[in-house]
């Protein structure tokens, strides 16, 4: 039997659009021949790389993110918020253009950031769940996923020019509609939860930390399900 691949840290962003007229979500679609869920609608995001540990940031995760990313870590390994928290900003330039950052911060030389001189800012990323892929996947992540007001955006949150072709059909997608799309179930999950998340205060309020950072566990072949406090 072939031997189940290694579990890698991920980071994913949920861009939340909120407005009177309810909250929308920026998701695009994997390409058909991916080798991690193919055809799929998701959120920007993907593997930490060994450069995004010392990646500048001008600003960093909160003290609540931060704390909580280091709970409940896999055996032998030591998970790094900084690297996270910069991953996820770093996919979210890559895959879609966007960027959330500072002129006042140390330079980053990210495609986005470089040519426009912002620092990328880690501090309005809120981190809301967790899930680890289960075994017999072809790629497995401990994947970290943070939601962020789209306000926070440095220029248009429309504008995808930038954008690289990994994801393809970028659009906001409104909370209540997107569930019917094409969509992993873990990504199910999370809307879920983020739809709570927003439910519980007015749009033109800040996003609240969540109580607790749901975790499906499923390092194992024994799925557990935990909360992160």
């Amino acid at each position: 039997m072939q031997d189940s691949p290694p579990i890698r840290d991920a980071a994913t962003i949920i861009l939340l659009r909120r407005d009177a007229g309810g909250s929308s979500v920026l998701m695009g679609m994997r390409g058909a021949k991916a080798a991690f869920m193919p055809s799929k609608y998701v959120f920007p995001g993907g593997a930490v790389d060994i450069a995004d540990a010392s990646a500048p940031l001008a600003r960093p995760l909160g003290e609540i993110s931060r704390r909580r990313l280091l709970e409940d870590p896999r055996e032998g390994h030591v998970p790094d918020p900084h690297a996270i928290g910069a991953a996820a900003l770093r996919e979210l330039a890559e895959e879609t253009g966007l960027l959330i950052g500072t002129p006042d911060g140390p330079r980053s030389d990210w495609p986005g950031y470089a040519e426009t001189g912002l620092s990328p800012d880690a501090s309005q990323l809120h981190y809301v769940f967790r899930a680890i892929t289960p075994p017999g996947r072809p790629r497995r992540f401990d994947a970290r996923f943070f939601v962020v007001d789209a306000g926070v955006i440095t220029g248009d949150p429309d504008d995808f020019g930038r954008a690289c072709d990994e994801l393809s059909h970028l659009h906001w997608v409104p909370v209540s509609e997107a569930r019917a799309l094409n969509l992993p179930f873990i990504t199910e999950v999370v809307l879920a939860e983020i739809a709570e998340l927003t439910d519980s205060v007015a749009h033109h309020d800040p996003l609240p930390l969540p109580d607790t950072v749901p975790f499906f566990d499923n390092r194992s072949n024994v799925p557990r399900f935990a909360q992160i406090i």
